[in-house]
């Protein structure tokens, strides 16, 4: 939070205009960077109304916890007021919505969204979100856990008349949502008096500020039927043995205070994530701490989507690993950490608070926050600069804080049809292991064709649609990618090969012309017609895959060249070694190249390279593909 004190206080400061001037010292010091001008403006109009309606009640010694931040979250909420609840005399806290609108109006397709004339697009309605922040502070503050019913949420827009917003009331409206306005002032301050009593609120404001943070018992008991009962996942051989290593460290440190890291390493495919969610549905059936956290936007959002597809609430148990800076040391029993190869050096970013950055290695920051850290990784997949998710440095990481660390490998292949064959086709291919390039021998499993152009591969995979199949396009990073459309006009058709044009899946969390948010463009059937890129695709599987290799990778001679030139990959600075780059784009083909599970079309721009290709790969798309489905540029 920004500031606590007194309702008293906090109405003298507003007067004398130092508080405006403290709020802002102490965002410069905990977000590294000057408020917002629009920001400020709120505070100024806001706070005081909030202030006084308070004081007006009777109750200037609630303490008012300004920009409240929520516990392993960015968001923060306008107000949290701690207080005596007069009637039963126990802690009450009131979560406070403060808006300046003056009208709004709900969304003709989700009375959950609102439109007003200040932004181009709809957003929550401010009773949602207020119910939003108390049901979350539920779910993972221990001070509420236990007491649900001691939190309440409003949403006060103080400009408002009732008729200017009266479609908002709309909403269903709950005791962690109720909607007042400025013109019935009165109703307000009833409310706030329903609430909060004239006692002082320090006592409380110091239990909420020191509640445990971590997944409640409520919500892992949901979350145990959501992902543990929904779906049965069946583990097998290594993936069984993945799973009772981390259960069995699990109970070794509940027995005898212990801590131990566990790293779960394989191939794509291999089960991990499904590994993942067995774990997370059996840990909260038991009622052990523990959260899943990826370094992936797309992959954290279906996440979401999948385990928390019929319980909201759900979805705030995936975490990304930037969520960790300032976490306790072993606040959580568990901490699962998917796609752990793509962990990076720090969690700082541009928009890290002053205060955050302590130069701590992420990886120690994800150790130290839970007694079992589990890493499930695969080494292949590391794709960009600074990712620093290997089993060397988790070992070293553990080894440096004395640590034992136990290494589970998985083998058997569920991605890419089963095909064991077939990811060490590909990883011979792309020469990250020894041994060269070798022909494929078709196993019945996978099955491997070779285009001459990517209308041939377009039209291909599109019969396999018109068959029932799922089928995504894929590329390496070899053209240019327009990442700001304006609204109404179509993605621009970036990928070029001759006639042959497509955009790049949509770049952000909207959809674009019936195109679906990049986190969705694995999983939703209208990605198909965009060209995914390495980071869309990683982590995600579909039946049929598309792979274009571009002018970045191809043979000479005897030999892959890459061309560091040929990228535009922003990730690749010049600081980045040439070692380096070839590396990480050998790896993002190792990567789009194992995303079919039926199978995997193949077509590079480069025509010597697809010599080679035609060598080693043999079947070819079938010519009349393109006559039956009629694909061409565009």
């Amino acid at each position: 939070m920004l500031f606590r004190d007194s309702a008293a206080a906090v109405a003298a400061e507003c007067l004398s205009g130092s508080l405006f001037f403290r709020l802002t010292e102490q965002f410069v010091h905990v977000h590294g960077h000057r408020p917002s001008a629009s920001e400020v403006r709120s505070w100024e109009r806001s706070i005081p109304v909030l202030a006084n309606a308070l004081n007006d009640a009777g109750l200037g010694r609630v303490e008012v916890l300004l920009e409240y931040g929520l516990p392993l979250n960015s968001k923060r909420a306008d107000a949290v007021l701690a207080g005596v609840h007069p009637t039963t005399g126990l802690p009450s806290y009131v979560v406070v919505e403060l808006k300046q609108w003056s009208s709004a109006e709900p969304d003709d397709d989700d009375p959950s969204l609102c439109r007003i004339d200040a932004y181009a697009r709809a957003v929550l309605n401010p009773v949602d979100q207020v119910r939003g922040y108390c049901e979350y502070l539920v779910s993972f503050n221990g001070a509420l856990a236990e007491h649900p019913d001691r939190i309440s949420g409003a949403a006060y827009l103080h400009n408002a008349t009732r008729f200017g917003v009266s479609g908002l009331f709309a909403a269903e409206q709950n005791e962690y949502g109720q909607l007042f306005v400025g013109e019935r002032r009165g109703e307000f301050i009833d409310y706030l008096r329903s609430k909060l009593g004239a006692e002082s609120g320090a006592a409380a404001a110091d239990e909420l500020v020191n509640g445990k943070i971590g997944p409640s018992r409520q919500l892992m008991a949901v979350a145990a039927q959501e992902v543990r009962e929904r779906e049965q996942f069946v583990l097998l051989d290594e993936q069984q043995v993945a799973y009772r290593t981390v259960l069995n460290a699990v109970r070794r440190a509940k027995q005898s205070d212990h801590k131990e890291v566990v790293v779960v390493t394989g191939g794509p495919g291999t089960g991990k994530s499904v590994i993942a969610l067995s774990l997370l549905g059996e840990l909260y059936r038991q009622g052990i701490t523990a959260l899943h956290a990826t370094g992936s936007n797309s992959f954290t959002t279906t996440m979401r989507k999948v385990a928390g597809a019929r319980k909201r609430e759900v979805q705030g148990l995936f975490k990304y690993f930037n969520s960790f800076m300032t976490t306790e040391r072993n606040s959580l029993d568990v901490l699962i950490c998917d796609e752990a190869h793509r962990i990076r050096e720090t969690s700082a970013n541009r928009y890290t608070p002053a205060s955050n950055r302590t130069g701590k290695p992420q990886i120690d920051e994800l150790i130290d926050a839970a007694r079992v850290p589990v890493f499930l990784l695969d080494e292949h997949q590391v794709v960009r600069p600074g990712e620093m998710g290997t089993v060397a440095e988790i070992k070293e990481a553990a080894a440096r804080k004395g640590l034992h660390c136990r290494l589970v490998s998985l083998d058997s292949q569920f991605r890419c049809g089963g095909s064991d064959a077939y990811l060490r086709w590909v990883i011979r291919l792309l020469g990250l292991e020894p041994g060269g390039p070798v022909a494929w021998e078709p196993d019945g499993k996978m099955r491997l064709l070779l285009a001459d152009s990517p209308q041939e591969m377009e039209a291909y995979l599109q019969e396999r649609r018109a068959q029932g199949y799922g089928a995504r396009m894929s590329a390496g990073y070899c053209w240019k990618w327009t990442k700001k459309v304006p609204p109404g006009q179509a993605l621009p058709a970036d990928v070029t090969v001759g006639e042959w044009q497509r955009p790049w899946n949509v770049y952000g969390d909207r959809a674009v012309g019936g195109a679906p948010p990049a986190a969705l463009w694995a999983t939703d059937p209208a990605g198909f017609g965009q060209v995914g890129c390495v980071y869309t695709a990683q982590g995600f599987e579909y039946d049929w895959s598309g792979v274009i290799i571009g002018p970045d990778l191809v043979w000479r001679g005897d030999h892959w060249v890459t061309d560091r030139t040929q990228s535009k990959d922003p990730v690749f600075k010049k600081s980045v070694p040439d070692a380096d780059v070839d590396r990480l784009i050998r790896n993002t083909y190792k990567v789009l190249l194992t995303r079919g599970m039926v199978g995997t079309v193949v077509y590079s721009t480069d025509a010597e390279t697809r010599e080679k290709l035609r060598e080693l790969i043999g079947a070819a798309v079938p010519k009349a593909a393109v006559e039956t489905a009629g694909v061409g540029g565009r």
